[in-house]
C-alpha cells in the first residue's frame, strides 16, 4: 500500500515538474519568436540607413521628403521620462516598503498594501486620463508652461505606475532577512532605526536592486499613458519642462498609419528592436541582483 502511494506521489511530481520545464520551454521559445520577429521586420531599416545614424539621428521625420530616420529624441524622450519617474518612485517605494515590513501595525500594514495593490489595479490609461485632465493644468499653471503636457507630467505619473511593482518586490525582500539579523542587530545596542539601515537594507540589496530595476522597466515599457500625457513633439528635449515623445508612443501613434513593407514600417520595428534591447538590458539586471546571495 505504502508503495503504490509512494509510486502515485512520485508520478504527480513528475508530472507538475514536466509541466513546469514546459512552460519555461515554452517562454522561451515564444521571447525567441517575438526577437526574430522584429530582427526580421526591422533589419530592413539598415538598407536605408545605417545603425548609427538611425540611433544618433537627431530628426525624426518619416513622413517627409527626403524622410529623416533618427530616433535621438525619442531615446532621450524615454529616457527624461523614465529618469524624472525613477527620481521620484524609488525613493518614495523603498521608504513604503520599509514602513509596510518593519513600522507600520498590522492594521495599518493591511490597508497601506490594500491602497498599493489597488493603485496597480488601475488601468494606464485612466492613470493618462487623470494626467492630462489633472496633472497638466497644475504643471503648465505652477511653472508657467506654454503647455502642460511635458515629460514632467509624464514622469510624475508613471512614478505611480512603477511604485506597485517596487513597492512589493522590496517589501518581499525586506520580509526575508532573517529575524536574527534584527535581534543580533538591536542585542548590541543598535536603535530600530540602525538596524533598519544598517542590517536590514543591506541585507535586502539584491531584492531592492532588483524591485527598482523592474519598476524602471514598467515605466519604460508603457505607452498608453506617455502617448497622452508627454506631448508627443518628437524632437530633442533639454529639460523636463518641455514636450517629449517617447520610443513606445512612437509605435502605437504612428504603426497604423504606415504603408506594410514602407521604410517607415522597417523603422517602427527597429525602434521595436531598440525597446527589446532595453527591457531585456533591464531585466537581465534585475535578475542578476535578485539571485544574488545576501552576505
Amino acid at each position: 500500500m505504502l508503495t503504490k502511494r509512494w509510486s502515485k506521489q512520485r508520478l504527480k511530481e513528475g508530472l507538475i515538474e514536466n509541466i513546469v520545464k514546459l512552460s519555461g520551454v515554452t517562454c522561451i521559445i515564444i521571447v525567441t519568436l517575438i526577437f526574430l520577429f522584429l530582427l526580421k521586420e526591422g533589419l530592413f531599416m539598415f538598407k536605408v540607413v545605417t545603425p548609427l545614424d538611425f540611433l544618433f539621428g537627431k530628426a525624426w521625420h518619416p513622413i517627409s521628403e527626403p524622410p529623416s530616420f533618427g530616433i535621438l529624441p525619442l531615446i532621450l524622450g524615454s529616457f527624461f521620462v523614465t529618469g524624472g519617474a525613477a527620481l521620484l518612485a524609488l525613493p518614495l517605494g523603498i521608504a513604503c516598503a520599509v514602513f509596510i515590513a518593519e513600522i507600520a501595525s498590522p492594521k495599518v500594514k493591511e490597508v497601506v498594501k490594500v491602497g498599493v495593490e489597488f493603485l496597480a489595479a488601475i488601468p494606464s490609461v485612466v492613470i493618462g486620463f487623470i494626467g492630462m485632465v489633472v496633472l497638466a493644468p497644475v504643471v503648465q499653471t505652477l511653472f508657467d508652461l506654454p503647455t502642460g503636457l511635458t515629460a514632467l507630467t509624464g514622469s510624475v505619473m508613471l512614478a505611480l505606475m512603477s511604485m506597485p511593482t517596487i513597492v512589493s518586490i522590496t517589501e518581499d525582500a525586506i520580509t526575508a532577512v532573517p529575524k536574527q539579523y534584527r535581534e543580533a542587530a538591536l542585542a548590541i545596542g543598535a536603535t530600530k532605526w540602525q538596524m533598519i539601515w544598517r542590517v536590514v537594507l543591506r541585507a535586502a540589496y539584491p531584492g531592492i536592486i532588483a524591485g527598482c530595476m523592474l519598476g524602471i522597466g514598467r515605466v519604460i515599457g508603457e505607452t498608453m499613458a506617455v502617448m497622452m500625457i508627454t506631448g508627443n513633439a518628437a524632437r530633442i528635449p533639454h529639460s523636463l519642462f518641455q514636450p517629449v515623445r517617447t520610443l513606445t508612443a512612437t509605435i502605437a501613434a504612428e504603426m497604423g498609419e504606415t504603408v506594410q513593407g514602407s521604410d517607415h514600417y522597417a523603422a517602427l520595428f527597429a525602434i521595436g528592436l531598440v525597446l527589446f534591447a532595453i527591457s531585456f538590458v533591464i531585466n537581465l539586471t534585475a535578475d542578476i541582483f535578485l539571485h544574488r546571495e545576501i552576505r
